[in-house]
């Protein structure tokens, strides 16, 4: 199976031994430049911005947020390449930024950066408003297959090619539109424009609503709000969207500033009762930390699986 790499939550005890030894024996020697790769105002820029609140609040490091958005992160990334590696810039991407949309493009390898840590996955799912009636992504499948012309929303190329192939795989012709953001492709279900589409967490108060529903999991697990939706691979895909959220600095950074911002990131995202906790718990399943060599390791074979998809998607 051509799976991404499954990113998978640790546990907060196994983290904060060393959290706090190490983020006391490092301190910026400046202000914080941190580059956000979402737009304003959205999910992913909220949780950055929570992060960098309690980041300031817990050791009195000046963070100054930036918005770089574009390309799927890839702005962002050459604004990384270009930044001082003494721990004073670093920025929020997602891990398809240096997986799908780094080998999409051609624009590189992951250690163009250097991950720090990630914060939190998604609940991808592909979801519908609960009027349609649909029940699971069978009923859909059963549906395009009678000749119903099934409007597919996708919000990354990424996901473009998933749904694509999941339509293949199950011999229909999905109607797949292309829009920008989460929040675009709930607009897009709620005003009818399009049946189905990929929710990456911002579903979650509709379907706890019983608004909409998530007819399946593209993950390789089961969704936390809906254990019982199918995943894709009982519809014959051999591939998952397993998004994480992650921090990561300029190439070279020093290994002091990675490791003393990579613990203080995960005390503030494990630690209940927290901001941070509280919105990556609520729209996000709960945080997902990994670092280090684990992460660089991740990130590598994200980037390698990614050229499966992109082949699979050219058929």
């Amino acid at each position: 199976m051509n799976k991404f790499f499954r990113f998978a939550a640790v546990a907060a005890a196994a983290m904060t031994v060393s959290t706090a030894s190490l983020a006391a024996d490092w301190s910026p020697p400046g202000p914080i430049k941190m580059v956000i790769a979402f737009a304003a105002g959205g999910g992913a820029d909220t949780q950055a911005r929570l992060i960098a609140e309690e980041l300031e609040a817990r050791h009195g490091w000046k963070i100054i947020p930036e918005q770089v958005t574009g390309k799927g992160g890839l702005n962002a990334v050459n604004t990384l390449k270009d930044g001082a590696t003494d721990g004073t810039v670093i920025g929020m991407i997602v891990t398809e930024t240096l997986g799908y949309n780094m080998a999409a493009a051609k624009a590189g390898q992951p250690t163009d950066v250097t991950p720090i840590t990630t914060t939190a996955g998604t609940q991808m799912a592909i979801v519908a408003l609960a009027s349609k009636g649909w029940k699971t992504f069978g009923d859909v499948i059963e549906a395009a297959r009678a000749g119903e012309d099934i409007r597919f929303g996708v919000m990354t190329g990424m996901l473009g090619d998933l749904a694509y192939v999941t339509g293949k795989e199950n011999g229909v012709d999905f109607n797949i539109i292309s829009v920008r953001g989460g929040k675009a492709v709930m607009n897009g279900l709620n005003a009818g424009d399009m049946d189905i589409g990929f929710g990456a967490g911002i579903q979650a108060k509709a379907v706890a609503a019983g608004d909409m529903v998530e007819l399946a999991s593209a993950r390789s697990e089961p969704l936390k709000a809906s254990p019982d939706a199918p995943l894709l691979s009982d519809f014959g895909v051999s591939f998952v969207n397993e998004t994480a959220f992650l921090f990561a600095g300029p190439p070279n950074m020093d290994p002091a500033a990675r490791d003393a911002i990579a613990a203080a990131i995960a005390e503030v995202v494990t630690t209940e009762g927290g901001k941070a906790n509280a919105f990556i718990t609520k729209g996000f399943g709960g945080p997902v930390v990994i670092s280090g060599a684990e992460l660089e390791m991740a990130v590598q074979k994200d980037f390698d699986a990614s050229g499966a998809l992109i082949a699979a998607a050219a058929e």
